[in-house]
């Protein structure tokens, strides 16, 4: 089983930056999930169940937006240029990325990705700009919705597996996070390009209305991406309870990197024990946060984004692997010096 799950772990990190997988991206990893849970004697009707039910509410959020974008694009896109005119641009994307970090803790990770497309498609930013800013605003979202147990499923399981109030993450992690999402955001006005404000209003005009059937198509390649992930995490949990979990935190803290290709809330329901203290949760969760946002299978905005702006693994991970990997080094940093 160790052996087998090991091979399909290396599989789904290096895989995905090949052309053939890149364009069966979904498959792949549904094909590598399944894998998982029959490798590691997982499968169970429960687990298939929940696979099927799991990504309904992602995939119908999804859909939904789609549909209403393509119905309201017009106005939407001439509200979204005049606020981006209205403020300096690198100022209007700093703290565009610093609120949607902070309110995805309220109206949820997956809608926070779905404004973050919706308006990065107004924009019509140059790739590079457009690449760094999806990878930072999807840092700060996966951050800032671990605050409140609406934001994300990690932050709901945990709650509910302490049997804590609603705001124990923000008072556990929250000045951890808040830092973290400020500094994602400083960072995105920062190296973000302006663009020239009368190519940028000619762009705009010249957008397309996206067809029905690519809406549809890109909801189910959602459920497919969603459905594989809840395989992946239900195979590789054997796993986790029976060799990591008697580990140091500050060890889990590293190992939870593999977040950036499982569901983190798989394995923040894995790691997490009402019998922890304080100090040892808060290690785990801000390995599982933070790396969260490293490779696109890592978080639902990663999916979102990455699917609706065409960005492939190979171009999310060159940004934000290095990204995830310098913030996981000043986070352990600071963990080590409070203890």
């Amino acid at each position: 089983m160790i052996i087998g799950l090991i091979i399909i772990l290396i599989l789904v990190l290096f895989l995905p930056f090949t052309k053939l997988v890149e364009r069966n991206l979904e498959v792949f990893l549904f094909i590598m999930g399944v894998a998982a849970v029959i490798v590691s004697q997982a499968f169970t009707m429960d687990i298939l169940k929940e696979a099927l039910i799991h990504p309904i509410n992602i995939t119908l959020a999804v859909l939904i937006a789609g549909l209403l974008f393509r119905w309201f694009q017009a106005p939407l896109e001439k509200a979204i240029l005049t606020m981006s005119q209205a403020i300096p641009y690198r100022l209007f994307i700093g703290l565009f990325v610093i609120i949607l970090g902070f309110i995805s803790s309220i109206i949820t990770a997956i809608i926070a990705a779905i404004i973050l497309v919706t308006v990065l498609s107004v924009l019509k930013m140059d790739r590079k700009s457009q690449i760094w800013t999806v990878v930072l605003a999807c840092f700060a979202i996966g951050m800032g919705a671990a605050l409140t147990p609406i934001g994300e499923p990690l932050s709901t399981i945990v709650i509910g597996k302490l049997n804590e109030e609603f705001f124990y993450l923000l008072k556990l992690i929250g000045a951890y996070i808040i830092p973290g999402v400020i500094g994602f955001g400083i960072l995105a006005a920062l190296v973000v390009k302006t663009p020239d404000k009368n190519k940028q209003n000619k762009l705009s005009n010249q957008t397309k209305v996206e067809p029905y059937s690519e809406i549809i198509i890109r909801s189910l390649k959602i459920y497919l991406f969603v459905m594989a992930l809840t395989f992946l995490g239900a195979g590789f949990q054997p796993f986790i309870e029976r060799y990591l979990l008697d580990l140091s935190p500050l060890v889990l803290y590293w190992i939870n990197i593999v977040s950036a290709i499982l569901d983190n809330a798989t394995l923040a329901a894995a790691e997490i024990s009402p019998a922890m203290s304080n100090p040892v949760i808060r290690d785990i969760l801000l390995g599982l946060i933070i790396s969260g946002g490293m490779l696109i299978p890592g978080n639902i905005p990663n999916i979102i984004a990455a699917g609706k702006l065409k960005i492939t693994s190979l171009e999310y991970a060159r940004v934000a692997a290095p990204i995830g990997l310098i913030v996981m080094i000043i986070y352990f940093i600071v963990l080590l010096i409070i203890g």
